[in-house]
């Protein structure tokens, strides 16, 4: 077939002829092409780490839950679960009803519900799962994070914050990372309680699967706090690097009427917030070998905060009297993962690319199983990139980084 625009009747038919993607697809016949261009790219024989992929830990709440530590808390999550008809897979959680507009519509549902079948072979499922998407995007290690308990920072109750982050954290490095060489994470911390995220990062550090620790973005927390230095100094010690994944902001959630309004916004405006108070208040200068990494709002904000930021620091630079070069030098001194990457204006990206030293601070994200998600040939089909860029961006820059 040539490239010729089809005609719309036969483009109608060809929509008629797709297979329906439901949340029972199997993960190999969604990413069927993927898998084809993976092949078609090479990229079967580069090494390849996704730095940001999902699961749905709800789907295993019952457990998660039975590793509650306090048994107050513990009893009363299990008491939920049971009595209320639809708290099975989501007591004591804070999940946002706007986030189940992700589905399009029910157009691309796959990941309201993996209900796809996974075999009973003494794994559990969500490594079977893992293992699906990994083998047809051809990824040697994936970074999988929770996925409804990104909204737990703005929980009500601090308590159960830190409740429900040890809980998942005990369940998914003993039930998860311990059974699969692949799988690797950066563990969620409690980030209200400094004293239980000191706990957390002493008693997983060192744990088989662990590379590092990370803070949902959606928090209502200022991130150069006094309380949190000692938290930086003891991640910095262990050379673990510390990052920040965003996500959607009640906000704009009541401030915007569409979900492409919310998605545009939110998910990256929670990162500017930190990153600003990061870079300003010299924690780059307190933390000089502490990597940050900064997770799921693509890289389009990117040259905003370097031209911003840089321009405020010129005009008042006593504002930050612990930074010693400017702003845009400590932005481009972390890291950032691709997704999700906007193409729509390629010299735009080109350029973006270029201001943030994309060959040695980009890291390759798929945001698997999201309904936006990138497999790695969107990175490999860049026509400005060399080939060590490429390479860099999907998976040297990150063994360096995680020490794989």
């Amino acid at each position: 077939m040539d490239d010729a625009p089809l005609h719309s009747d036969f483009r109608q038919a060809r929509r008629r002829d797709v297979q329906e993607i439901t949340t029972a697809t199997d993960t190999r016949e969604i990413l069927a092409n993927c898998a084809r261009q993976t092949k078609q790219y090479g990229l079967d024989k580069w090494f390849i780490v996704d730095v940001d992929a999902h699961h749905v830990e709800t789907d295993s709440w019952a457990d998660v839950i039975d590793c509650i530590e306090d048994p107050v808390v513990r009893y009363n999550a299990k008491a939920m679960a049971k009595n209320w008809p639809d708290a099975k897979n989501r007591a004591l959680t804070n999940g946002s009803v706007g986030l189940n507009f992700q589905d399009v519509s029910g157009r691309i549902p796959h990941q309201a519900a993996l209900a796809e079948h996974v075999p009973a072979n003494g794994l559990h499922r969500d490594i079977t799962l893992a293992r699906r998407a990994m083998e047809a995007m051809s990824i040697d290690r994936q970074v999988i994070f929770p996925q409804p308990m990104l909204n737990v920072g703005m929980h009500p109750s601090p308590t159960i914050e830190t409740q429900l982050i040890g809980a998942y954290n005990r369940w998914f490095t003993e039930t998860i990372l311990a059974h699969e060489d692949r799988v690797i994470s950066m563990l969620p911390l409690p980030f209200r309680d400094v004293d239980a995220c000191l706990d957390i990062v002493r008693k997983y550090g060192d744990k088989k699967g662990v590379v590092g620790f990370c803070v949902t973005s959606q928090r209502q927390a200022h991130v150069a706090s006094a309380q949190y230095m000692r938290l930086y100094a003891e991640i910095e010690e262990r050379g673990l690097p510390l990052g920040f994944h965003a996500g959607p902001d009640y906000m704009f959630e009541k401030s915007v009427n569409r979900f492409l309004s919310m998605h545009a916004l939110s998910f990256v405006t929670c990162n500017m917030v930190h990153l600003t108070n990061w870079v300003i208040n010299g924690m780059g200068e307190r933390f000089p070998k502490l990597k940050v990494i900064w997770i799921e709002s693509g890289i389009a904000w990117l040259p905003f905060m370097i031209q911003r930021l840089d321009h405020e620091f010129a005009l008042r630079q006593s504002d930050a009297p612990l930074l010693k070069k400017m702003p845009s030098e400590y932005i481009t001194d972390m890291y950032y993962t691709t997704q999700p990457l906007e193409v729509t204006n390629m010299d735009l990206l080109k350029a973006t690319f270029k201001a943030v030293k994309a060959d040695t601070q980009l890291l390759y994200a798929s945001d698997w199983p999201h309904w936006d998600f990138d497999p790695p040939y969107r990175i490999a089909s860049l026509p400005f990139l060399s080939e060590e860029g490429k390479r860099n961006i999907l998976g040297e820059t990150a063994r360096k980084l995680f020490k794989l």
